[in-house]
């Protein structure tokens, strides 16, 4: 028995059904609430450039065999969360725009000086100082290694925030989302 993504009931014979752009396999009732895809046999049809059901039937399975590979390597992340690739990315500080003005200042530069130094625009280095951007990833490394600072945040991924509560351990559409005609 397998569940349906979108209500979480129990059903034998899932549809493939296209809801909201999203290829779901959902139960016999919530099929009305999209497409339901039919699968080609022949596959000599498909080119690199189709549109038709087999690329979107590769894509959901590779996004389910994903899903069970995913959680069966998840013993380091615990939970049996699936890992993406924001899982090894450092987040910003919320104050990255204050240490950089601060340590700039203790350096002794003006915005210009440490423009010219990173070999960047001064426009670049007021936007960073007053939060209106994100620094990349090449100008966050320029920054800390000349300014002596660390902009990433302390802390990770908070892995209660992820747990559902279903016996199975994991989501599905239903758990999260109401439907009108309930």
């Amino acid at each position: 028995m397998v569940q349906c993504e979108m209500c979480g009931k129990e059903t034998k014979s899932p549809n493939k059904a296209k809801i909201e752009g999203a290829v779901l396999e959902v139960c016999d009732e919530c099929t009305d609430f999209g497409t339901e895809i039919k699968e080609q046999t022949s596959s000599s049809t498909s080119t690199k450039y189709s549109t038709g059901s087999s690329s979107s039937g590769s894509s959901s399975s590779s996004s389910s065999g994903a899903a069970t590979t995913g959680s069966g390597s998840g013993g380091s992340t615990g939970g049996g969360r699936r890992r993406d690739m924001f899982d090894d990315m450092d987040e910003i500080a919320e104050d990255f725009d204050e240490q950089i003005r601060t340590a700039r200042e203790s350096a002794g530069l003006s915005q210009e000086e440490l423009a010219d130094n990173l070999n960047e625009k001064a426009s670049l280095i007021r936007k960073l100082e007053r939060g209106d951007t994100l620094p990349t990833d090449s100008i966050q490394q320029k920054l800390e290694r000349k300014l002596d600072i660390d902009l990433t945040a302390g802390g990770g991924v908070d892995e209660s925030e992820w747990s559902s509560g279903s016996s199975t351990g994991s989501y599905t559409l239903g758990d999260v989302v109401e439907r009108k005609d309930s």
